[in-house]
């Protein structure tokens, strides 16, 4: 217990310096469009921070934590990539303005962490006294599995999103941006703006991905602490990451399909719990040589593509 809060301290320390460090620099610089450098810059830091934490659990808890927690974060990092074509999607359905998006997912993260911390302790509490709720998460990203394989993601429709409808019923939106601000007032009365809507619907789409993904990281670990600290690190950097994808997507085109693949052997690695304990270190291994040649494959047949175009 003791090795938890001071891990929880340096944790805390860490976020917290770096996200202060990063607002400041957006609020210094106010509304702008993130180059793909400065997002590549920020990326890399965010992944530094998350990969030298593995080596501080690997010095306090031992090496099969660390393998736990680099498994978990690899798993909702990749996730999050695929996330972001959801949030391209968002973004380009309410037209907001490269220089405005920044703040729509700052915002959004905030509301990642907080529906995160609720969500993964609800899960690691109802594992903890019902057992038998192992087999529903297993189950459950499967079926997500194979939704990924035949869903298109540029198949959403946000006017349709339940919780954007609802707020309308209390509040008014309008087309017109009001520069970076999500409340506008129109004739004494206040709006919201699309900003407002595209956060809603960010938010939302969240809420969905975290249901989805959280149960994949339960499978590698049932310690809290591994859990959530896997899952922030992946969020924080998930401003910049949005950015840096946006300038790459042509190079994540079979991502989808190589993290569908990771949920089949998730949820599959779920269901034989009792039966077989798959040991972390393959399941490490598995996860980062499917989504590696996911990507590779990307690579490789968008090469392909391109040198034909040009012949």
């Amino acid at each position: 217990m003791d090795v938890h809060i001071g891990l929880w301290i340096i944790f805390g320390v860490t976020v917290l310096s770096a996200l202060a460090v990063d607002m400041c620099l957006k609020s210094h610089r106010g509304a702008h469009v993130v180059s793909f450098k400065e997002a590549s810059l920020w990326t890399a830091l965010w992944v530094i921070l998350a990969i030298a934490f593995a080596g501080v659990i690997d010095a306090a808890m031992g090496h099969e934590r660390a393998f736990e927690y680099l498994t978990a974060y690899l798993i909702e990092e990749s996730l999050s990539v695929d996330n972001m074509f959801v949030f391209i999607m968002i973004f380009k359905y309410f037209s907001v303005p490269a220089a405005y998006q920044h703040r729509v997912l700052k915002w959004g993260i905030f509301g990642a962490i907080a529906m995160r911390f609720v969500i993964i302790f609800a899960g690691v509490t109802l594992l903890q006294y019902f057992h038998w709720m192992l087999y529903i998460f297993g189950g459950l990203l499967i079926i997500t599995a194979l939704k990924m394989f035949r869903d298109n993601p540029e198949d959403i429709h946000p006017e349709n999103n339940h919780v954007l409808k609802f707020i309308k019923r209390f509040m008014p939106m309008t087309s017109k941006f009001n520069e970076h601000h999500f409340i506008t007032v129109i004739d004494g009365v206040k709006h919201g703006t699309p900003l407002l809507a595209a956060l809603l619907v960010v938010e939302a789409s969240d809420l969905v991905f975290a249901i989805d993904s959280i149960p994949a990281v339960l499978a590698v670990s049932r310690d809290p602490f591994i859990i959530f600290t896997s899952n922030i690190f992946a969020i924080m950097g998930l401003r910049s990451l949005y950015f840096l994808i946006h300038g790459l997507i042509g190079y994540f085109r079979y991502l989808r399909f190589g993290l569908a693949i990771v949920l089949l052997f998730i949820g599959s690695k779920m269901l034989v719990a009792d039966i077989y304990h798959i040991p972390i270190g393959l399941s490490l291994g598995v996860v980062g040589f499917i989504l590696a040649a996911s990507i590779l494959l990307s690579v490789i047949i968008k090469d392909e593509q391109v040198s034909h175009k040009s012949s």
